[in-house]
């Protein structure tokens, strides 16, 4: 062949600008091309391979989530299995014996703090499916104003880039479910559209149905595209505090205390022994109750639970500050009676493991406004005194070189 013809017909170099060509039918190819046509093909298999994922054992799902979540042991092993049995019914929904698995979603029962939006998004993150959470509390019913049901779908929908497969196979956790429940039992010529209203529009998204949402969200207009989502295999996992469940759970049991019993009683929350008529009674209509088979109760968080999210999950506060500090080149520790000290003070605030931010934010707030500004600080520490009458830390400076 001629000399002349000897370049890359993909990028025009010649023979002696690359370290070699690869002959093909007529036609030349250099090295630097090959390279960058595996890295695009490499890309693009990555992207497919996003719409599947590996099925994990219960075990293995309970393991991760013990990595982040502290205690709660019965309602991590709940949603073990749930999901696990959830997504084996979606790789073998198409066999041919005639028995068909019915979905079931989820429902958490726990005081504000104690973890069921981290339960939910641990596990999304985990399995590799998209994930999205909605606040029950601003749907209402279709035509009034409020969110629509449907636009719960369209956070899945965006958070899987677009793409309806993924997004059909997503995690949804719906919060602050109990605030939909009925204002109250009695029959009434208004109509109910923030409770009843949005439990019957719920139905039909949470057993199944090919939902039409505008991709974009916002309200629905006869001009706009829309897009058709199928529900059938999307998990909803719905949570919420249920305040004063407990007691309509003990009058059924007989179990209801007065006097100064009553005190110590309300403190917890407890829903172990829950049961589909108690949610009735809460406020929720049957049909509702029916498509949330799977019920995991998460337990009130103690002293000791609190100081366990306080240092030990691998995303845990203490953690997150001291890469904080790191970035600034500074050591930041917290002494024994500094971490009890924050602990004692979260609990009292009865808002679980949300109070631990706060607190541990408003001790640290005059110490971070400094630090960036002393570039010969080396390390902090954060004393019993530091938390309670808000002390100086201990610091320790770097030594000056005379």
């Amino acid at each position: 062949m001629d000399e002349k013809k000897l370049y890359c017909y993909f990028c025009g170099s010649k023979e002696k600008e690359v370290t070699y060509l690869i002959e093909g039918d007529d036609a030349y190819i250099c090295d630097y091309c090959v390279e960058k046509a595996n890295l695009v093909i490499n890309e693009n298999n990555s992207k497919k391979n996003n719409t599947t994922f590996e099925l994990k054992n219960p075990q293995k799902i309970k393991s991760h989530l013990d990595s982040h979540i502290i205690g709660q042991e019965e309602a991590k092993k709940i949603v073990s299995v749930a999901v696990y049995n959830h997504f084996k019914r979606i790789m073998h929904m198409n066999d041919d014996d005639g028995v068909i698995l019915e979905k079931s979603n989820i429902l958490l029962v726990g005081s504000t703090g104690t973890g069921k939006t981290l339960l939910a998004r641990t596990l999304s993150n985990y399995l590799n499916v998209p994930f999205a959470i909605a606040d029950a509390t601003v749907l209402t019913e279709a035509g009034y104003v409020g969110e629509d049901v449907e636009n719960i779908l369209v956070r899945l929908y965006q958070a899987a880039d677009y793409d309806i497969k993924r997004a059909e196979m997503g995690i949804v956790y719906i919060d602050e479910i109990d605030k939909i429940a009925k204002k109250n039992a009695n029959a009434s010529i208004t109509r109910d559209v923030s409770g009843e209203g949005v439990q019957q529009s719920l139905l039909k998204i949470l057993e199944g149905t090919v939902a039409h949402i505008p991709p974009q969200g916002g309200r629905k207009h006869p001009e706009q595209p829309l897009v058709q989502i199928n529900t059938s295999n999307i998990l909803f996992i719905c949570g919420g505090a249920f305040q004063n469940l407990d007691k309509i759970i003990s009058k059924r049991m007989n179990e209801y205390k007065i006097g100064f019993a009553k005190k110590e009683e309300s403190e917890k929350l407890n829903t172990s022994n829950a049961q589909p008529e108690d949610l009735v009674q809460f406020g929720f209509i049957p049909e509702l109750i029916g498509r949330l088979p799977v019920m995991g109760a998460l337990d009130y968080l103690t002293k000791d639970a609190l100081l366990s999210i306080l240092t030990e999950p691998k995303n845990s506060l203490v953690k997150q500050y001291q890469k904080l500090f790191f970035l600034e080149g500074v050591k930041l520790d917290f002494t024994a009676e500094a971490l009890s000290a924050i602990v004692n003070i979260a609990e009292e605030r009865k808002t679980g493991a949300r109070a631990l931010r706060s607190v541990i934010e408003k001790v640290m707030l005059d110490i971070m406004y400094e630090i960036p500004s002393s570039k010969n600080i080396k390390s902090c520490t954060i004393t019993e005194h530091t938390v309670n009458s808000g002390a100086k830390p201990i610091f320790k400076k770097l030594k000056k070189i005379a």
